[in-house]
């Protein structure tokens, strides 16, 4: 205590905080050595060093302008923002609920938003879409399904926070009531692709598939927006939810508002996985996964946890976006396939530690 007075900081503690700090440079370098291995390969091969004369503008041809600038890297930076999204929102729904198995696509959040795009699909048609894949709706129809989204996640959030402050709401009660609302979306899903046309019916399954290779600059552009917003307000707060991580007692005694936090959170939360279905579909496990990744290696400090969370989501996602390009080659499968191979034994596997604890 007495180096703290005199303002000396403990070694134990440089040592602490140059561990983590460690831990994030090790991750910011990951997720760039992903992003040039995703603008490198493919079904097309382009070497590294065409790669950055084509980033720089000073490559000539035409065909690796077209396939980095129009195609690569959108889809990468699409990979990055839903990562890094879908993980921050599940390291705040962790610590928001106190529920280390809280996540965008665990407690049906995602479910829901997927609900509300094929809603609007279905109510405007798909006259708008282009091409055998349906690549893209018009604007309107974009700005409409993301309204829609949002209002259902939001809808689906609002029920989990209900469930959160009712007395004796465990953690698992959370996690089945998640399982339920998701399970209630995924029917209504169903029941609006059961009454669907051949063409609606085509759209609702394409947004229903995550995948990244349905982004361009306009998503990215939003995405980055929204995305990055929400996880400046989750860094921003993020004292408020070591707190929370002590108990609601102990945050209330610090001065924190903790319904407002918990409210405000979940918003977010919502905003940022509505964002991502309506553009992407459903991606799931990454928002679960990555923050336990950070846990095993860093602990619990929010200072260190949601950046580390978010490099942690964009290096999975870039990883299983270029595993799909590649598997399959020439064919592209869809980059949810992947992380749902991924993350559900990962999933049982936390409920297996979590039982036996």
């Amino acid at each position: 205590m007495a180096h703290l007075h005199h303002g000396i900081v403990p070694p134990e503690y440089t040592a602490y905080l140059r561990h983590k700090r460690t831990f994030l440079l090790i991750c910011a370098l990951l997720s760039l050595l992903l992003l040039l291995a995703a603008l490198c390969l493919g079904p097309a091969r382009i070497p590294v060093a065409d790669v950055f004369r084509t980033l720089l503008g000073t490559s000539d041809s035409l065909r690796n302008h077209a396939i980095v600038w129009n195609m690569r890297l959108p889809h990468a930076l699409a990979a990055i923002l839903a990562g890094a999204g879908l993980a921050a929102a599940g390291a705040a729904m962790q610590s928001i609920l106190r529920n280390p198995l809280g996540s965008p696509f665990t407690l049906g959040i995602s479910q829901a938003g997927a609900f509300g795009a094929a809603l609007v699909v279905m109510a405007l048609g798909a006259s708008g879409a282009s091409g055998p894949a349906l690549t893209m709706l018009k604007t309107s129809q974009s700005l409409a399904i993301t309204v829609s989204a949002f209002f259902f996640c939001l809808t689906a959030s609002l029920v989990i926070v209900a469930l959160a402050r009712l007395r004796g709401a465990t953690p698992e009660v959370m996690v089945l009531a998640g399982v339920a609302l998701g399970a209630l979306f995924s029917a209504g899903t169903m029941f609006l692709q059961y009454f669907a046309d051949d063409v609606q019916l085509a759209a609702i399954v394409f947004w229903a598939f995550g995948d990244v290779g349905r982004a361009g600059w306009n998503e990215v552009a939003i995405m980055a927006a929204v995305v990055g917003t929400g996880i400046l307000y989750f860094i921003w707060h993020r004292w408020q939810y070591n707190a929370i991580d002590a108990g609601d007692e102990t945050a209330r005694g610090l001065g924190v508002n903790v319904e407002r936090l918990r409210i405000v959170g979940m918003l977010v939360c919502s905003a940022i996985t509505a964002v991502i279905v309506a553009f992407l579909g459903i991606i799931g496990f990454v928002g679960l996964i990555s923050p336990h990744i950070v846990r095993r290696f860093i602990g619990d400090d929010h200072r260190f946890l949601m950046p580390a969370s978010c490099l942690v989501g964009a290096a999975l996602l870039l990883a299983a976006d270029i595993v799909a390009r590649l598997v399959m080659a020439p064919h592209m499968i869809p980059v949810s396939v992947l992380t749902a191979f991924i993350g559900a034994p990962a999933f049982i596997y936390l409920l297996i530690r979590r039982q036996r604890r």
